[in-house]
């Protein structure tokens, strides 16, 4: 059987994804603080080249790679000490308030369903001493199960601590040199293919960055909406939980499930009323509202085509396969497939199977036939 150059490269092609998929899926642990490094790279590099346009040749960058870095390490660090306050405040608040609250859901719910026939009696004390038996752990015992959980896998931790230290590094490095590391894999590509591959990049470049732009002032406009509305209320968390809330839609639909949870939380907690449904109730419900018919269509925009059920699917999909890796990978890869979909829609719209040119010939040449 002979096969055409075209399928020839399209075989080479797909058995040189496929090695680079196996090495991915192998090699998984090691990669991980690499590939964190090599999407933070992408995502930092634009600011570090503005700010080497910016000056013109006058500083080294360096000096540029060093700023933005310190700069996201430092918000990083911010977005970590908001959850602080949330672990800090929460647990003695739930220490106080279940016993309460279980003996409410007692009382309220017993007369309700007796309307109905339903004999109904929560065993508030069996919870209360499952809940607090957790809650009222120590600081010792805490410490105690961390240092013994320590000593049992301590390559595990050393893992940890050695990406911590590592990503730092390999994003300073990939930084410093990401404008060569690009061009060298430029130069790998066939001399025949290199316009098709500039024009195919481009594409995908422009998709992902249009919905990473659009999708962090999505984020950005909702974390202060949700922390203004919950401090309306006068929730006291209403600071982290609002911030955490509106950065974790990055994630469509868990992100904001794991944000209403925690005001909910915290708002039953603090109030102990209806107060904490109604507050939710107006600020989550007002806040979808916004995101879903103004923020996400005009900021993101419909022409980006990565859909919010595409986005889990992928987060799901390529977390399955290759673990956290794949969790980092998920969205340049679903960008550069929805880029790989459209042209062969648009091939196959152009196509003669698609217009039925190829049937029409068929029909004409029986109907010519004597």
């Amino acid at each position: 059987m002979q096969f055409a150059s075209t399928q020839k490269r399209a075989a080479i092609w797909s058995g040189i994804a496929a090695f680079a998929m196996l090495i991915l899926w192998l090699l998984a642990p090691v990669l991980t603080p690499f590939v964190v490094a090599a999407v933070l790279a992408y995502a930092l590099n634009p600011l570090v080249n503005r700010i080497d346009a910016l000056a013109k040749g006058r500083m080294p960058r360096v000096v540029g790679v060093m700023l933005v870095e310190l700069v996201f390490i430092v918000a990083v660090l911010g977005l970590v000490l908001l959850v602080v306050p949330i672990l800090s405040k929460e647990i003695p608040l739930m220490r106080e308030q279940i016993p309460l609250l279980f003996d409410k859901l007692n009382s309220g719910l017993k007369p309700l369903l007796a309307q109905f026939g339903l004999k109904f009696s929560l065993d508030t004390g069996s919870l209360r001493a499952f809940v607090l038996k957790y809650l009222n752990a120590n600081s010792e015992d805490v410490a105690g199960s961390l240092l013994s959980s320590l000593r049992l896998g301590g390559s595990v931790a050393l893992a940890v601590v050695g990406n911590v230290v590592l990503i730092p590094v390999a994003l300073f490095y990939l930084l410093l040199d990401w404008n060569r590391f690009v061009a060298s894999v430029v130069d790998l590509v066939p001399l025949p293919l290199r316009s098709t591959y500039d024009s195919f990049m481009d594409e995908a470049d422009g998709v992902l960055g249009q919905y990473l732009r659009g999708q962090l002032l999505v984020m950005l406009i909702l974390a202060m909406f949700y922390s203004l509305g919950l401090t309306l209320f006068g929730l006291d968390l209403a600071l982290p939980i609002g911030v955490f809330t509106g950065l974790a839609v990055f994630v469509p639909y868990l992100g904001f499930g794991i944000g209403l949870l925690l005001a909910v939380l915290s708002g039953l907690l603090q109030f102990a009323s209806i107060k904490a449904l109604v507050m939710v109730a107006v600020v989550y419900g007002t806040g979808q509202l916004v995101e879903g018919f103004y923020l996400t269509p005009r900021l993101v925009g419909e022409r980006v085509g990565l859909h919010p059920l595409a986005v889990i699917f992928a987060l799901l999909a390529f977390g399955q396969l290759f673990g956290f890796v794949g969790v980092l990978i998920a969205l340049p890869a679903s960008a550069v497939l929805l880029v790989g979909i459209r042209r062969l829609r648009q091939s196959y719209m152009g196509s003669r199977l698609h217009q039925g040119s190829t049937l029409k010939a068929m029909s004409s040449n029986e109907t010519n036939r004597p």
